[in-house]
């Protein structure tokens, strides 16, 4: 066997398939073999390869192993010359594999080699070449040194950026994303050391296999995508904290004395530096409009309160001052709270929520007000009045940031992309079912043919003339067939057009279009396959707050409920379980597997079986529960469980 190639999943189930499919067709004319080690993914990834590609060699793990052990697991079973460890999250070219072999059999002294790695906009991905993690570099790289001299061999030396990306370089470190090995190398330096749970095995092993005597080398005669931000969260404090472990790891392994000590040290600190600034760097992103919000409505109510006073009162100084420091701040917060709650900084631009939001907290504001202080009630007036200049205030501040972002007036309307569809009539016609299916907000300009001959009817040009069409007719996406355009000609159009555009890929065969803009964001994904309102973050917010409140309702007025309920003890511990988020009032019906396809929920005291009418016979066979579960998934909303609860009210006390 002359080539392994070894993939660690987890739930990237969609990338995993594209992945799979590249692999298929690089390995078409190479004597090869592909192992799909799966960390105990919930989202059918397992089943998608098993059915999918019966070639694949699956391990499928009952728990998350990690990354060095999962590929370990492979690399043990395996039989070839040289092994790959692949990320699921990439795709390679059709004759990559023959390439980077062609090139190791080339160089005997060759231990590792890295490709040239392009993220899913097209551009260069920096860690595709890289050096080791002394404790100058690290400094470099954690106070952005790195990035204010990105070609300086004394500032850049961690992605060695004084290196010409298209030339073959020999590198110390490989990239875990694409790092093919020999396997004699792998047998003298040892494989993956499996006290890395992920991030900092691919440096620790590149430089075991510089001490056992080999080389590792950057080969950018081929490209690979690596799409990354589905692997790496790097928006995350538990990725600051794992990566920056795994060097600590790495820095008292390879080091000693005071070199060591100084490592540690210097990570230890840039821990805590680059937790300070993500957690920043996150509080601004969600923070900034909440916080603009609060000054406009604050500012506008103290406006107001002289403006009413004058206008109405004809008295400047007719309103207490303990108005700006009580009541204004009381009603901003409440308003505030009130957008919230309905969603309306979850979507920025949806200006039904935010007037929901604005109603429910005017209606708050309200019933406060009856249970303020005389001396604190200030005016009812007021009220409607900073409830209107809320909403006109609101409203404006959106549409400027969409103005000034979009360069349109399209506020809360999603504006559909230009796209054009790169592949053959047969394909392409699928692809614009697929996205009319998945009710993608895309406006199809047209198709444009894989070859240079074609019915000029039926397409807008050549692929060879995809930069030209964008241009003309101010394309914002291209999607790419799989099945019709080779990787090497997707990845060629992606770095010749450049980042400006999105660019996706419909697997051949798939019911889904993948794509990516930013290696540090997660993918975007036009799919037909079922979505769940359950797992968005507001449903989820909305259903946590309801089992708060149900408890909270439940424990005030227990004396009452403990007459009807059945099973008294239960009802207590059902309470402070809820509480204490150990259960939830409404879960998954048992009896069906649900914790493999559907979005993973608390267990629940009741379930939809309890919204049955009374004296019906309840399912017991497991395909109706799991449709159950799947229905109260798919159209979750928090009016759905109380209603479960009000018809299972007796049922509270139960102890599943």
């Amino acid at each position: 066997m002359k080539l392994t190639v070894v993939i660690v999943n987890y739930n990237v189930r969609h990338f995993l398939e594209q992945a799979l499919l590249s692999v298929r067709k690089a390995i078409a004319r190479i004597d090869a073999e592909v192992w799909v080690v799966d960390n105990n993914s919930a989202d059918d990834s397992v089943a998608m390869v098993q059915t999918k590609f019966p070639e694949v060699r699956l391990i499928a793990n009952t728990d998350n192993t990690g990354f060095a052990v999962a590929n370990n697991q492979a690399i043990r079973q395996s039989t070839g010359e040289y092994v790959l460890l692949l990320n699921p999250d990439t795709v390679v070219e059709e004759d990559t594999f023959e390439k980077c072999v062609q090139f190791m059999d080339a160089q005997p002294e060759a231990g590792g080699l890295g490709v040239r790695m392009i993220d899913g906009s097209g551009k260069f991905l920096p860690e595709s070449k890289r050096g080791f993690p002394s404790p100058w570099t690290a400094f470099c790289k954690t106070f952005g040194l790195s990035r204010i001299f990105p070609r300086s061999k004394v500032f850049n030396h961690y992605h060695l950026g004084y290196l010409d990306e298209h030339q073959t370089h020999e590198v110390e470190v490989l990239a875990g994303a694409f790092m093919l090995l020999r396997r004699s190398a792998l047998d003298k330096a040892g494989l993956l050391d499996e006290a890395f749970f992920m991030y900092g095995e691919d440096i620790d092993l590149s430089y075991r296999i510089l001490l056992a005597g080999y080389k590792n080398y950057y080969f950018p005669e081929t490209s690979i995508i690596h799409y990354k931000g589905e692997s790496t969260k790097k928006g995350s404090l538990n990725y600051v904290r794992v990566f920056y472990q795994a060097m600590i790891i790495f820095a008292r392994k390879h080091f000693t004395g005071r070199r060591a000590a100084l490592f540690v040290l210097m990570l230890q600190a840039a821990i805590w530096f680059r937790a300070a600034l993500t957690l920043l760097s996150n509080l601004a992103r969600r923070a900034y409009l909440p916080l603009l919000d609060s000054v406009l409505i604050f500012s506008g109510l103290a406006l107001l309160k002289n403006f009413w006073a004058s206008y109405y009162h004809h008295d400047a100084g007719y309103y207490d001052s303990s108005f700006l420091w009580v009541n204004a701040p009381l009603y901003t917060v409440l308003w505030l709270a009130g957008v919230y709650f309905s969603g309306g900084y979850e979507e920025q631009g949806n200006l039904r929520r935010l007037m929901r939001g604005l109603v429910v907290g005017t209606l708050f504001i309200a019933a406060v007000y009856g249970f303020l202080d005389m001396a604190y009630r200030s005016s009812r007036a007021l009220i409607l009045l900073g409830a209107a200049w809320s909403a006109t205030g609101m409203i404006a501040l959106r549409t400027a940031l969409h103005l000034a972002r979009y360069g349109n007036l399209n506020v809360g309307r999603e504006s559909q992309r230009q796209v054009v569809i790169v592949g053959s009539l047969e394909e392409s016609r699928r692809v614009l079912r697929l996205l009319q299916q998945a009710q993608a907000p895309v406006h199809c300009i047209g198709m444009v043919s894989p070859h240079n001959h074609f019915e000029p009817a039926d397409f807008l040009g050549s692929v060879s003339k995809l930069q030209d069409i964008a241009l003309i007719y101010r394309i914002n996406e291209i999607i790419f067939c799989a099945a019709d355009v080779p990787s090497q000609e997707i990845m060629r159009q992606m770095t010749k057009i450049g980042p400006h555009i999105a660019y996706k890929i419909v697997p051949e065969d798939s019911l889904s279009i993948i794509g990516s803009q930013s290696k540090n964001a997660p993918g975007e994904l036009y799919t037909i396959e079922v979505r769940f309102d359950i797992a968005q973050d507001l449903h989820r917010r909305n259903k946590r707050l309801l089992d708060l409140a149900l408890a909270g309702l439940l424990l005030f007025s227990l004396p009452v409920h403990l007459l009807f309920v059945k099973n008294r003890t239960g009802l207590i511990t059902n309470i402070l379980q809820v509480l204490f988020a150990q259960k939830t009032w409404v879960g998954y019906a048992s009896g069906a597997d649900s914790g493999h396809t559907l979005p993973a929920l608390r267990p629940g005291v009741l379930s939809p079986l309890d919204a049955l009418p009374q004296g019906s016979l309840r399912p017991d066979d497991a395909a109706t529960i799991q449709r159950l579960n799947m229905l109260y998934a798919k159209n979750y909303r928090a009016e759905n469980d109380l209603e479960i609860v009000l018809k299972g009210y007796r049922r509270l006390g139960v102890r599943q």
